[in-house]
């Protein structure tokens, strides 16, 4: 009879007892270190090859611009409006409401951003990587994305989870009653995470990033590994307002953020929600990149009670702010200011803060019904109010809450699309009129370009210029090369090579060839511009170098910078026309051509040959020009050339 072999759960390969019959237990390839392990010093290539093409899986005629402008967003918010107030028994909803966790949600996907090198941030939906999924401070936003999951399958490629994520948070105000600035569209999804620095400690909430007394890492944002900004009980774990105050304007800072608008998002952001302390931390179970496989993506999981709801744990600290914490009002200052506080600890042994001598008690609602609360403030909350700065602004807000919604609407707005580059690039309905300044704005283009005549002229003047190649490419690629992909700031538009900061980089040569260059430009493209001499189709460099002779008249300001000797001079002779801008008339010629000028210590005069007469000194006292100044009449809008 052939031998029987036994059952396979009986099978032993040696020690290898329950493994495989063949060769027992082995290790996965996918475990333990790699090269990178062994050559941690190895220089990384795949910086240079992030996202490529070929890896997304939406194919290279994808074009998200023309898919997220057939939503209709009514519809949409609508949708995430129903998300919201539908508590679901996996995970309930604080008061009914997932506005709050949706606001955490988008907050730490943009709160990610850092001005250094323009990494993080909300572009690109990161937080569904590694990392950032898995970050102590992102506890429990995977159930927020998960959420979600209904929306974006209803809306497939046509919406990127990169702006669900921040619309969502954006929609959540505005379920709870506060007024947006607005809100644009256009972030498109990567499908790996990127390879950034995020600090070189190798265990979460280490805070090797500092030197000297309080001196952090560059380009590092936040306090600890893990954080998006702050230890919300103070400096590592010490519950000090004071302290905790230099850490918070230190790493909003380095987020783009003054002290209003640092004020404002944790004032408008902490009106809403609660945080989550129920029980001991060590109950806890490992993030999602470390869960086991059976929890599907989500990780956190929690064995306190129902590990839900009333039993939720996600940052160990228990607090309430308000009495309201699904409305939009003033009563986060109402209640910062309206009571004194004393140190305490949360059922999960975090600091927190607690009104002093049991005042307020039963005021703050609970959030699944249960018996009311005393008032609650974290160490970060009372650093608003000890800090002399952000006190000052903070109880102003206090008796102006129109102030504080106004600074809100606007730091949010900044907060959640700092990182998406100039407002052309914004999309949808909702993309306000009014641009700000952080958003680096240029003049829109409401004229003729030049076409391939003026085109040839401005070469032929460039190349006659006297400019080396050198000189000329070097400042060009100065310009361009300050553009960086990571939040699309920088490049030659807007010609910022000639303003500050970057006029005086000392990179650029700024005494050098790049001074050359500038004094150069507005000799050049004279011919090319409008009839009515606006120098719309080349702009001049106005700048604000030494060399620049100030002329004003006709209630006008010229800015016409120095530039070196030249045997071509430009003759632009203004004449007047009523009602409105002088005609112009003139081009490059050798020579004065029948001008003539004079000059004395007190300012520049000038004849414009038979057409003029002499102009008045100008306000250069004490000053000496030597140069020229051609003009029509006296009082009108004259042009320099000075050797």
């Amino acid at each position: 009879m052939p031998e029987q072999h036994p059952p396979i759960t009986e099978t032993t390969t040696g020690a290898a007892s329950n493994g495989c019959p063949v060769v027992g237990h082995m290790k996965y390839p996918v475990e333990g270190g790699g090269n990178q392990d062994w050559w941690p010093n190895r220089l990384n290539l795949k910086v240079l090859h992030q996202n490529p093409a070929v890896a997304d899986p939406m194919g290279a005629a994808f074009d998200y611009a023309a898919e997220v402008a057939t939503i209709d967003v009514d519809a949409l918010t609508r949708d995430i409006e129903e998300v919201m107030t539908t508590s679901q028994p996996w995970w309930p909803a604080d008061y009914g409401h997932y506005g709050p966790l949706f606001i955490r949600m988008a907050w730490h996907a943009a709160g990610t951003y850092r001005i250094h090198d323009g990494r993080g941030g909300a572009g690109g939906g990161m937080q569904r990587f590694a990392p950032l999924n898995s970050w102590p401070d992102n506890a429990s936003l995977d159930k927020a994305r998960r959420l979600l999951w209904p929306v974006k399958k209803k809306y497939g490629k046509k919406l990127s989870w990169a702006d669900l994520i921040v619309f969502a948070g954006n929609c959540a105000l505005e379920s709870m009653g506060f007024k947006t600035f607005g809100f644009g569209f256009g972030r498109v999804d990567q499908w790996e995470p990127d390879e950034v620095y995020w600090g070189k400690e190798a265990t979460w909430l280490g805070d090797e990033r500092y030197s000297g007394k309080r001196d952090l890492e560059n380009p590092l944002a936040a306090v600890q590994m893990g954080l998006i900004y702050v230890n919300p009980e103070g400096p590592n774990g010490n519950p000090d307002p004071m302290a905790a105050a230099v850490d918070i304007r230190e790493t909003f800072r380095r987020m783009a953020m003054n002290d209003v608008e640092t004020a404002a998002l944790i004032v408008g952001g902490h009106t809403f929600g609660k945080t989550h302390g129920a029980g001991p931390a060590d109950l806890v179970g490992p993030e999602p990149e470390a869960a086991p496989l059976e929890q599907m993506g989500l990780g956190w999981k929690s064995s306190y009670g129902t590990g839900t709801g009333k039993d939720a744990i996600t940052s160990g600290i228990e607090v309430v702010w308000t009495n309201t914490p699904t409305k939009w009002d003033n009563s986060f200052l109402e209640i910062l200011y309206g009571y004194e506080w004393e140190l305490t600890k949360s059922p999960a042994g975090a600091w927190q803060y607690t009104a002093k001598d049991g005042a307020g008690a039963g005021t703050i609602p609970d959030p699944f019904g249960g018996p009311g609360r005393s008032p609650t403030m974290l160490a970060t909350d009372l650093s608003l109010r000890v800090d002399p700065i952000y006190e000052r602004i903070t109880r102003r807000w206090l008796e102006h809450p129109e102030e504080l919604a106004d600074e809100f609407a606007k730091a949010w707005y900044k907060l959640i699309h700092r990182d998406m580059g100039p407002v052309a690039r914004y999309l949808g309905p909702l993309v306000p009129k009014q641009t700000l300044l952080w958003q680096d704005p240029v003049p829109a283009v409401s004229h003729d370009l030049v076409g391939e005549a003026e085109i040839a002229s401005l070469k032929s003047q460039i190349l006659a210029s006297g400019l080396t190649v050198s000189q000329l490419v070097s400042t060009a690629w100065a310009a361009a090369s300050s553009f960086r992909g990571s939040d699309k700031r920088g490049g030659a538009n807007g010609g910022r090579i000639r303003l500050q900061p970057q006029v005086g980089w000392e990179v650029n040569d700024p005494d050098g060839d790049l001074r050359k260059v500038i004094r150069m430009q507005p000799q050049v493209g004279w011919e090319v511009n409008d009839p009515d001499g606006d120098l719309r189709k080349v702009i001049r460099t106005p700048g604000r170098d030494p060399g620049v002779i100030q002329l004003r008249g006709a209630g006008e300001h010229q800015s016409v910078l120095r530039r070196p000797r030249r045997a071509r001079w430009l003759c632009r002779h203004r004449e007047s026309s009523k009602g409105g801008w002088p005609q112009h008339h003139g081009a490059l010629h050798p020579g004065p051509h029948g001008c003539v000028a004079g000059t004395n210590r007190r300012g520049i005069l000038c004849r414009a040959g038979a057409q003029g007469r002499w102009l008045p000194k100008l306000p250069r006292k004490g000053q000496p020009v030597a140069g020229r100044v051609h003009a029509a009449r006296q009082g009108e809008p004259a042009y320099a050339q000075c050797p």
